[in-house]
């Protein structure tokens, strides 16, 4: 599964990056980066978090996706 970050919402508060910081990074613009195209089995449970916890809302899963940044 793919996971997307909506840069328009994404303020950088580094939520995304504390939960699963192998596949997110917060870069020195303060939006998130997704670091993999395809989330591993093992980190799902903390990119859920991820979703759950970012209080923009600015990250969502998105099978098949093409990118893994929308604006």
């Amino acid at each position: 599964m793919r996971v997307v970050v909506n840069l328009d919402r994404c303020e950088g508060n580094l939520v995304c990056e504390a939960n699963a910081p192998r596949v997110f990074r917060v870069n020195d613009d303060d939006r998130a980066e997704v670091l993999v195209d395809d989330v591993p089995p093992e980190d799902r449970a903390s990119v859920e978090d991820a979703i759950r916890l970012c209080p923009r809302q600015a990250l969502s899963w998105a099978e098949g996706a093409a990118g893994r940044s929308e604006q």
